[in-house]
């Protein structure tokens, strides 16, 4: 399996082509870091239901781990708790 994939600083629409560019490979593990994220804005939340959609689509259950109160309540704001597994 590969290693966990780990995010860092601000998800947001500046940071989306990048991470886009790199989603196939942040999914491979099934495992996504998010520790290190300082902020996630909108763009950022629709980034991790992409990343969610691609791991699905290859039968992967992508779990996020290290989500900061800011991620959470971001995600819980928009009731994306149970497309997300937060953990």
């Amino acid at each position: 399996m590969a290693a966990d994939a780990r995010l860092s600083g601000e998800l947001n629409l500046a940071a989306m082509p990048r991470l886009l560019a790199q989603a196939d490979a942040l999914v491979a593990g099934g495992q996504l870091d998010l520790g290190a994220v300082t902020r996630v804005d909108s763009a950022g939340a629709a980034l991790l239901l992409e990343l969610s959609r691609r791991a699905r689509a290859r039968g992967i259950p992508l779990k996020i781990s290290g989500a900061n109160a800011q991620v959470r309540s971001l995600i819980e704001f928009f009731s994306l708790q149970e497309v997300l597994a937060l953990s």
